[in-house]
């Protein structure tokens, strides 16, 4: 940390040290005229800088990388850089990843004179692109002042960590070198506890009577728990009340799926008609993480009801009708601390484990949608991260059982397509950092389409030396498309790509590629690569590519596509 005395530090490390403080030890982005001054202090201060092919794909892995870090942070340049990263962004926000989105701005001369600089609108008005971002960020602020420069950092990135999404930060060119006081360096910045409410023992008491009389209950785990910061809580409750417990699309993998009582995914009609029923009979559903969306509830048909519920997000707990506000997630610390287990009933009927019998399938068949996730599920084990990209794919992981101590991120709600391979160089990089003397891996699944949108980016996965296993599903172009409209139609077709070249292309070392390549036509030839020590425990990308049918869905994609062919006939 650059200083010139012990009272004052350049605006750059007093921003950089913050990110630190708060766990951030690497930094994505692209260098842009606007911003190079800031980065200059970028490796200095002791962050890793991590250039990616661009802004896009910067945001995307940022998000990955916020999502077990708890934090993330990238830098691009004012306008056409922060424009290209906006949709990821965005989806940050849609999904609650906490990313410091850091612009680097023109002088403040420039600014103040309306000059008509470029990557402008040449119209002297240097507010739009702040004002854009204000939509899709929780809080911003533009860092022009040296006086007031660390109160506004400070701020900001108190309000990503309470809210758990994305903010900005605009840093003009002539300040990162600007001395701005140390003196608040010394206290971290940390989530504000909010008060504890007048009645929030009738609340916990309330909740608790509901527990000890329940007789058919169960919990539902959703994925924003993970965000606000419950999941040791919700596993205590899990192991302590032995209740069946669900998940839902986006709370996969937040609950350890090998605990005898943890049923997995609830699919709805979809899924375990027994499961159904019990969920439709029960008299208490405990759902923490509410995140309410049409493709996280599979067309809403699995949101609990209500008079049943005690639903708990991060400011407020409902309670049938009833809802309680200004409860901050420490009231789950206090609910689960404060009960009776012994007081606790067990389930006077749990619905059976949905058990799917070994298929024997013939070796030279087509690799099908159904069986395929079952068959790779062996390969998964405990510390992998698993990724899912949107498509076929994130209907595919809702079938694994995930080894304990396993995170999986699956597309949910913003569903942007190719946004799952930056995210795996993010989300890898994050647990390496976070597990430094124990070997990591990613596993990512993701189609030919989506691939074709965010290719560029495994140039920086082989670059950072990350283990990641990739399954490229090549099913001749975006088949989720044509599962919901056009399915025959060439809209839906992708060009075709020479995959197993990819690695070399990209930059892995000589030999690399061919080594660690495969394809897989049929079921024999799965399950001879997945034998291959290579994928078993190589390093470094390794590729897998798996031929299906264009057609081949599952799940709610397959009853959407019924329905097509059932009009086209009609």
């Amino acid at each position: 940390m650059t200083k010139s005395d012990s009272a004052t530090v350049t605006l750059a490390d007093y921003l950089f040290t913050r990110l630190q403080q708060l766990g951030v030890k690497s930094i994505f982005g692209v260098p842009g005229d606007y911003n190079l001054r800031l980065l200059d202090y970028v490796e200095p201060s002791g962050l890793h800088w991590v250039g990616t092919c661009n802004e896009l794909n910067a945001a995307y892995a940022a998000d990955g990388y916020a999502r077990l870090a708890g934090l993330s942070a990238m830098i691009t340049t004012f306008g056409v850089g922060e424009l290209s990263a906006i949709n990821g962004i965005a989806g940050a926000y849609a999904e609650r990843a906490p990313v410091v989105h850091i612009v680097g701005t023109p002088p403040r001369p420039s600014q103040e004179s309306r000059a008509l600089v470029h990557h402008t609108f040449a119209d002297g008005e240097y507010r739009r692109f702040a004002a854009m971002h204000a939509h899709v960020t929780i809080a911003q602020t533009n860092l022009n002042d040296p006086r007031t420069v660390p109160e506004q950092i400070d701020t900001v990135l108190q309000q990503a960590l309470i809210h758990n999404r994305p903010v900005y930060i605009e840093i003009p060119d002539d300040m990162p070198g600007v001395l701005v006081s140390a003196a608040n360096l010394s206290t971290n910045i940390q989530r504000p506890a909010a008060p504890t409410t007048a009645q929030e023992s009738t609340i916990l008491t309330r909740i608790a009577d509901r527990i000890y009389t329940a007789k058919q209950p169960l919990i539902l785990v959703d994925g924003e728990s993970r965000a606000i910061g419950i999941l040791d809580e919700i596993n205590t409750l899990v192991r302590q009340t032995s209740w069946p417990t669900f998940t839902t699309v986006s709370g996969k993998g937040l609950v350890d799926e090998h605990q005898p009582s943890v049923y997995g995914n609830y699919a709805g009609r979809l899924g375990d008609p027994n499961h159904k029923t019990y969920f439709d009979q029960a008299d208490l559903i405990l759902e923490f993480g509410l995140h309410a969306t049409d493709t996280n509830t599979l067309g809403f048909q699995t949101l609990p009801n209500p008079a049943t519920s005690v639903t708990f997000t991060d400011k407020a707990v409902r309670i049938g009708d009833d809802t309680y506000r200004d409860l901050s997630p420490a009231f789950v610390t206090r609910l689960v601390q404060s009960l009776d287990f012994g007081r606790i009933s067990k389930p006077t009927n749990p619905p059976q484990k949905t058990v799917i019998p070994t298929e024997s399938l013939p070796p030279t068949g087509r690799i099908t949608q159904k069986h395929f996730y079952r068959r790779v599920n062996s390969l998964l084990r405990p510390g992998d991260v698993v990724l899912t990209e949107t498509g076929t794919a994130s209907y595919g992981g809702r079938d694994f059982t995930l080894p304990t101590g396993t995170r999986l991120f699956g597309a949910i709600t913003w569903l942007s397509i190719g946004y799952m391979l930056p995210a795996t160089l993010g989300a890898a990089l994050a647990q390496r950092e976070l597990n430094p003397n124990t070997p990591t891996r990613a596993v990512l699944f993701i189609g030919d389409g989506s691939l074709q949108m965010t290719v560029q980016e495994l140039s920086t996965i082989i670059r950072e030396k990350l283990d990641v296993v990739i399954f490229l599903l090549n099913n001749e172009g975006y088949t989720i498309e044509r599962a919901i409209h056009g399915r025959k139609q060439a809209y839906n077709d992708v060009a075709r790509w020479r995959h197993h070249l990819a690695a070399d292309f990209f930059g892995a070392e000589d030999g690399h590629g061919a080594r660690n390549s495969f394809t897989a036509n049929n079921w024999e030839e799965l399950d001879a690569v997945l034998q291959q020590d290579a994928i078993q425990n190589g390093k470094g990308l390794r590729w897998v590519e798996v031929f299906m049918e264009k057609e081949d869905v599952e799940g709610l994609l397959r009853v959407i596509l019924e329905k097509q062919i059932a009009a086209e006939k009609a």
